[in-house]
């Protein structure tokens, strides 16, 4: 066989080798809302996050400036998108990887001054974590939610998918079907549970994102989140509102969507999934 032969049999092995590294790797992903870092910090968030074994953390309603927080974490990229209003809304990304872009809001001047949306570029997809606002008790801000975040937002993730797949995470306030919340006829017409913000909902996965938890539990009782009122997180009496949602072609890559009940420090929990990239 001539060197010529060798070397192109080497190549060809070597290509083999590192696609299948890749194609392997598997990335572990966590979001929780946090409702204040500065609080959950001293509930033990370092301590969960150091455990976690993530390769990226998304947290929501941090409600503070990365001035204010004292968060040196060894091996991770720090981003911060804080609300103008103070202690108020807020996002924050923790990753391993450095990312090649990082863009904070959807470019929308009426959405972008209450730090709910970052997004992070790496070379083989996006990661948008997002706090979608509360629709309010008396629905005060339902058709801000409805008629203008939703329909922009998901409207800003189909604009950047056409360049790679997306990852979007975070606490979307909203249940969006009756398994998803413990007493569905009694909140008919409360904030996260009205007809509007369920149809946002359903517009995402016409538009062809998933729902990844539900590709592994078709099952209720599954929740995130839970009032601090009449022991509701101990007697389970709750809400999945905090989503992993990605794009139909990352199907394929999934390997596992979680909730993480049992960790406590807010009144959300953290959830999560495992996906080959």
């Amino acid at each position: 066989m001539s060197y010529f032969h060798e070397y192109i049999n080497y190549y060809f092995y070597y290509i083999v080798y590192v696609r299948i590294i890749v194609i392997n790797h598997k990335m572990k992903f966590i979001s929780w809302n946090v409702n204040g870092i500065r609080a959950c910090l001293k509930k033990g968030l370092l301590d969960f996050i150091k455990s976690s074994e993530a390769d990226i953390l998304c947290f929501q309603e941090t409600k503070a400036n990365q001035s204010q927080v004292d968060l040196n974490i060894e091996d991770y990229y720090q981003f911060w998108n804080s609300a103008e209003k103070k202690g108020y809304s807020g996002t924050l990304i923790l990753s391993k990887k450095n990312p090649s872009n990082s863009f904070l809001g959807m470019e929308i001047a009426k959405h972008d001054n209450e730090g709910r949306l970052i997004t992070l570029e790496y070379p083989e997809f996006f990661l948008v974590n997002v706090y979608t606002p509360n629709s309010q008790r008396g629905l005060n801000r339902l058709d801000y939610r409805t008629k203008e975040w939703d329909i922009d937002f998901l409207s800003y993730l189909k604009r950047i998918e056409k360049t790679k797949p997306v990852v979007f995470c975070g606490d979307l306030n909203v249940a969006h079907t009756e398994i998803d919340l413990a007493n569905p006829e009694s909140n008919r017409r409360n904030a996260g549970f009205t007809d509007e913000e369920r149809l946002g909902f359903d517009r995402f996965l016409e538009e062809g994102f998933v729902d990844t938890f539900r590709e592994f539990e078709q099952g209720s009782g599954n929740y995130t989140w839970w009032s601090y009122m009449f022991e509701a997180r101990k007697k389970n009496i709750g809400w999945r509102i905090d989503y992993f949602c990605i794009s139909k072609i990352l199907r394929k890559n999934l390997e596992s969507a979680f909730i993480l009940p049992e960790i406590l420090g807010s009144d959300h929990c953290p959830i999560g999934i495992e996906l080959k990239i």
